[in-house]
């Protein structure tokens, strides 16, 4: 079966993006919905948890995307390949973190990746961008203390502007003492990751963890 091919970009403020998505019941979704999960937000199709969900079976790993046709292709293959500690979910995150971030189990999410997000260059563009305060606000509610964010992008702009927004809250501090790890900390690296280092272009990383009060 061909790749399903959808627009690149999806404008989140578009009115048909407006309605919160609904919570799934977790304890059908996952095997064992107390495992810690990693949420992915913008998954775009899913090869990055799709891998992850493999390579560390006791974590659960949640992965959203704004594009329907996307997530439909991902459930079908994460069926196909019965793994029971995966699961995507159509999504406009900018109005749906709440929704769904407030029914899991408690105290279950511990890690959040933040990659290389649409950067919608143009200024009048802005609130369009994935990273909002808003955003950072609502992970900071959720995540556990000492969880953490991985964020990355191929565009420096972004990257700054990503951690501008976690350093700005008070809940976040970020790891390590360089402006950008040279090194992905996870064992999986994504598609276009990949592509960018094949070029011999830089990528622009960042770990930051929630503070334990």
């Amino acid at each position: 079966m061909s790749p399903v091919r959808v627009r690149q970009h999806v404008n989140p403020l578009a009115s048909k993006f407006q309605t919160p998505a609904a919570s799934p019941e977790w304890e059908k979704i996952y095997i064992q919905p107390n495992l810690p999960l990693h949420l992915d937000i913008g998954c775009a199709r899913g090869r990055f948890v799709l891998k992850m969900a493999q390579v560390e079976p006791n974590w659960n790993f949640l992965g959203l995307e704004i594009r329907e046709p996307l997530v439909v292709e991902a459930n079908r293959i994460r069926d196909e390949m019965g793994l029971t500690n995966l699961h995507y979910v159509f999504a406009n995150v900018n109005n749906s973190l709440v929704s769904l971030l407030s029914t899991l189990p408690l105290g279950s999410l511990q890690r959040v990746t933040i990659q290389f997000p649409d950067p919608w260059f143009k200024n009048r563009h802005a609130k369009r961008r994935v990273v909002q305060a808003e955003l950072v606000t609502e992970l900071a509610n959720y995540l556990t203390p000492d969880g953490v964010v991985f964020l990355q992008s191929d565009i420096e702009f972004v990257a700054v502007e990503m951690c501008d927004r976690f350093h700005e809250h008070p809940a976040f501090e970020k790891l390590g003492t360089t402006t950008w790890l040279a090194q992905n900390p996870l064992p999986v690296p994504t598609e276009r990751e990949i592509a960018t280092q094949n070029k011999g272009e830089p990528v622009y990383r960042a770990l930051f963890r929630k503070k334990d009060y």
